[in-house]
């Protein structure tokens, strides 16, 4: 008897240890499972996040893109600082001359090509006492296709610039309409504060500052600009509720029809 009964309990542990395995077996790959759906989800999470970062001005490509690529995108963004700093410093010698020095710009032209000749003539001259050969004096003429394609791009550029103001005096976006008033209302500001020179000054200085700052904080301004833009929302759909839907248009369709 005491023999069968350590049969028996020998047969239910072994039974009972069986079970257990299975069961932590189970745990095991439910858990692994469970983590392969987390990381999966996580990943998942993580792409739809990375799709939906706010850009200003809602781009998709690089700064560098945006501002047209090529060697003006170079200068703005500083790929060779030598160049913009060299460009930079030539507008601000312009601002520096005709600004605060109150020099006109008939005036510097006159007076280059006084000193050019003068220097270009005594030389000429110097060179049969001398004997040596007069300078060569290049010629230099404007190309037909530079000037047709200043021309041309020049009148494509107006021709957009009338064809958006037709849009927008269209009345079909308010909101473009109001972001225009508000952009032509500050630089009118900016105009009765400071000349066209000074002016353009500042837009050069703010293109080859700006961009460049804009690349280095470019996570940090997306964010502040996502929250302003969300406050600007909240803000504009609150006159819309109040404002614009009072405005009486059935009068106008009825009209129309």
């Amino acid at each position: 008897m005491e023999e069968h009964k350590e049969e028996s309990e020998s047969v239910v542990e072994s039974v009972v240890d069986k079970i257990t395995e299975k069961f932590h077996g189970h745990d095991s790959s439910s858990s692994s499972d469970s983590d392969d759906d987390k990381s999966e989800s996580i990943t998942s999470a993580t792409s739809d996040i990375k799709a939906k970062i706010f850009r200003l001005f809602g781009r998709e490509k690089p700064v560098h893109t945006v501002l047209g690529g090529g060697k003006p995108a170079d200068v703005f963004l500083w790929r060779n600082k030598k160049i913009s700093a060299g460009v930079l410093g030539g507008a601000t010698a312009i601002w520096v001359l005709f600004e605060l020095l109150e020099y006109h710009l008939l005036t510097l032209v006159c007076h280059c090509l006084i000193l050019s000749l003068a220097i270009l003539f005594l030389w000429s001259n110097a060179t049969t006492f001398i004997n040596k050969s007069p300078p060569h004096i290049p010629e230099v003429s404007i190309p037909e296709d530079l000037t047709v394609n200043i021309a041309l791009s020049l009148r494509y550029e107006i021709n957009r610039g009338f064809a958006i103001l037709r849009e927008i005096a269209s009345g079909r976006d308010l909101k473009k309409f109001l972001g225009v008033i508000a952009g032509l209302w500050v630089i009118s500001i900016l105009g009765s504060c400071c000349n066209f020179l000074t002016l353009f000054y500042i837009a050069f200085v703010l293109l080859h500052t700006l961009p460049v700052l804009y690349e280095k904080y470019e996570d940090k301004v997306d964010s502040f600009a996502e929250k302003g833009t969300a406050e600007f929302k909240k803000h504009y759909a609150v006159f819309h509720a109040k404002c614009l839907t009072k405005i009486p248009r059935g009068l106008l369709k009825d009209k129309k029809f």
